[in-house]
């Protein structure tokens, strides 16, 4: 057996590691959480190693005879070096005891390893040109970066070891994100960090002005940036939209731009107050989750936290098919990626959504009434849904020529399902609380 190219200490550790298996199966127990098949630099060591886990896993005791005929039913005793070299691992081990220690230096340099790999697979993209788009440059970037990192492994901690971190946990008052909507926020005490916040509606309902008001309410409180994908609007129009709500100027007029000078004063006074709030806004289309994900990395580099990221909307970004996967599981692969995006950037992710058109008919909207639900409703912490009641139509005399917005939310992780109602008046493009 030959080692050209692979470190000496490496090999004799790989070794090391697989006779400490041969020699006692409950090595395995820990060495499981530690490795990956990939972590070994030899082929045929890889190969033993990808073996034996599996007869673990399966509770099949490991040692020559059983691993000698496992590899016979798979094919791979010659590619694995033979009995004879099996043999000899079991004879080189200095000592099981030690066996942690071996998969330490196996683990370290296999990441040193994928670290330089990357960094040679990152000179080859950048120097050969493969990419038309620089952004599928750096998605295809992102992903390698990604891939460098070892498997993730759940710790088991018994009750007794987790008591001081459970009343820590108590005494820590949490990060809760208000909404700017009282009566929302008195409920739920705010948006926690990490959740994924699904916010569904019929076309012209007025998702979007409660995205943008909410927006501005989270942006108020020193929470960090809020983030702003707009896939159908342009920022101008968001900008309108926002000073209509913040001003009182009619949302009709600012679009026909028929304004006086009483209305372009409030809208500078307005556009000066949301200056202020640590707001972003990026109106590209067909945005990827890749792409936002790759952004709200950059902007937490940048800003050291992040308050909240909205997309609007989820039925219009770029979701690639791969063969032989529907347009729902695509979709499904969407809302987990954002699920995971709201826990690595620690912020709430709100995606907006559309009903499907059997949620028209719906006397109150549920949650298969998601179009493309997929798996929308197990990622979600939290759906909303804005329909409109037919038999309320009235607001009450505070809110007269506003319409009234029925708001159901319909999952509430850790917090339960409620009911709210909004008096939404379309000229200002504001929802205020009934």
């Amino acid at each position: 057996m030959t080692y050209k190219d692979t470190d000496f200490r490496q090999a004799n550790a790989e070794m090391s590691i697989l006779g400490a298996i041969l020699l006692d199966n409950r090595v395995m127990d820990d060495l499981t959480i530690q490795l990956e098949p990939r972590d070994f630099t030899i082929q045929s060591h890889q190969t033993l190693y990808t073996v034996m886990k599996h007869m673990h896993e399966s509770d099949r005791p490991i040692d020559l005879v059983t691993l000698t005929d496992r590899l016979n039913t798979y094919g791979k005793l010659e590619q694995s070096g033979g009995v004879a070299y099996m043999t000899e691992i079991a004879s080189f081990t200095p000592t099981v005891q030690n066996a942690g220690h071996y998969a330490e230096i196996v683990h370290r340099h296999a990441v040193q390893r994928r670290i330089m790999e990357l960094g040679d697979r990152i000179k080859s993209i950048a120097s050969e040109g493969e990419f038309s788009e620089e952004e599928d440059m750096l998605q295809a970037i992102e992903r390698l970066s990604d891939s460098i990192r070892p498997e993730g492994n759940g710790e088991l901690v018994s009750i007794t070891d987790a008591r001081q971190e459970y009343f820590d946990y108590l005494a820590r008052k949490d990060d809760l994100i208000h909404t700017g909507f009282p009566k929302f926020d008195e409920w739920m005490g705010g948006l926690g960090r990490g959740w994924l916040y699904i916010l569904a509606a019929r076309p012209s309902v007025g998702k979007t002005a409660k995205m943008l008001q909410m927006i501005q309410g989270i942006a108020t409180q020193g929470k960090g940036q809020c983030l702003v994908w707009s896939q159908e609007m342009k920022r101008p129009q968001l900008f309108n939209r926002m000073l209509s709500s913040l001003t009182g100027v009619s949302a009709n007029r600012i679009r026909l731009k028929n304004l006086s000078e009483g209305d372009m004063k409030h809208l500078r006074e307005g556009y000066d107050a949301l200056e202020m709030l640590p707001i972003s806004i990026a109106d590209a289309k067909n945005v990827t989750i890749d792409e936002i994900r790759a952004v709200a990395r950059q902007q937490k580099r940048k800003h050291g936290r992040i308050g909240a990221i909205f997309v609007d909307y989820l039925g219009i970004m770029n979701i690639p098919t791969k063969k032989g996967e529907t347009r729902a599981q695509a979709v499904g692969e969407v809302t987990k990626a954002a699920k995971h995006l709201a826990i690595e950037i620690d912020c709430p992710v709100i995606l907006l959504c559309q009903m499907s058109r059997e949620g028209k008919k719906a006397i109150k909207p549920s949650l298969e009434h998601l179009r493309e639900s997929g798996s929308i409703e197990q990622d979600a912490d939290l759906v909303e849904f804005l329909w409109e009641d037919p038999e309320d139509t009235d607001p009450g005399r505070d809110h007269m020529g506003a319409k009234v917005i029925q708001s159901v939310i319909a999952k509430g992780r850790d917090i339960g399902v409620n009911e709210f109602r909004y008096a939404f008046k379309g000229w200002i493009q504001r929802f205020d609380e009934l």
